[in-house]
């Protein structure tokens, strides 16, 4: 396999692109073609057509990288054909038939689910006063402050989508758990990791914005993943 220059970033719920801030430098700076998807988190459909669509703008193999609701997204999008592998960053893997809905039922919810607030048409926010303590503990207080004024809410649907074949049943696939994780349970992700067999699974003492916190450990395992794939 050529090797892997094309690097897709795509973002979780209450957020966009600008999540990866801390990890898009250090890999444009190794030389990766690094780019990173605008979502409208509209429906599950929606954002993998937008992820998909950038993926076939990349020019050769491209890893995809996925950050909590933006692991449901590469599990569809993962099948385009130029993609060579996905990491998942404290993120749902869903198998088909599985919803977000669907995996948190399995264990009691997580802490952060008293922060969503749900508006009048069908979005769901994170409260301002608790988004910190929900999302990103350990993130500074002033970044915190930033991401939770500036969050993108997601629609409601998204946790009721079924989730298509997944990709990482016919790609190659790592992942990364949080292990102070208050949005998704950490032995959530670990079965994740587990299920679809992971290439390799490391463990780092975070919160849910780990891709945030730790940026340096998140962009080790992406060039892991790519040095194993090439």
């Amino acid at each position: 396999m050529p090797a892997i220059k094309n690097i897709v970033l795509v973002h979780g719920a209450w957020g966009d692109a600008s999540h990866w801030r801390h990890v898009i430098p250090p890999l444009h700076a190794k030389g990766y073609n690094v780019a990173a998807v605008q979502n409208p988190l509209t429906s599950l459909a929606d954002d993998i057509d937008r992820t998909s669509k950038l993926v076939a703008a990349q020019d050769g193999p491209t890893l995809l990288v996925g950050h909590s609701y933006g692991g449901a997204v590469i599990t569809g999008a993962g099948h385009a054909p130029n993609v060579a592998g996905l990491v998942y960053i404290a993120a749902f893997a869903p198998d088909e038939g599985d919803s977000l809905g669907s995996i948190f039922a399995r264990r009691d919810a997580p802490s952060g689910a008293g922060s969503i607030r749900p508006d009048k048409d069908g979005f769901l926010w994170l409260d301002q006063a608790t988004f910190r303590q929900s999302f990103g503990q350990d993130l500074g207080e002033t970044e915190a402050l930033v991401m939770a004024v500036a969050q993108k809410p997601i629609a409601g649907r998204c946790f009721e989508d079924k989730s298509g074949p997944p990709a990482w049943k016919v790609k190659p696939s790592w992942y990364q758990v949080s292990s102070r994780d208050n949005m998704i349970p950490p032995e959530t992700e670990q079965w994740m990791a587990e299920r679809i067999k992971a290439k390799k699974t490391i463990t780092l003492d975070a919160s849910h914005a780990s891709l945030a916190s730790r940026a340096p450990e998140v962009v080790a395992l992406i060039e892991e993943a790519v040095a194993s794939l090439a």
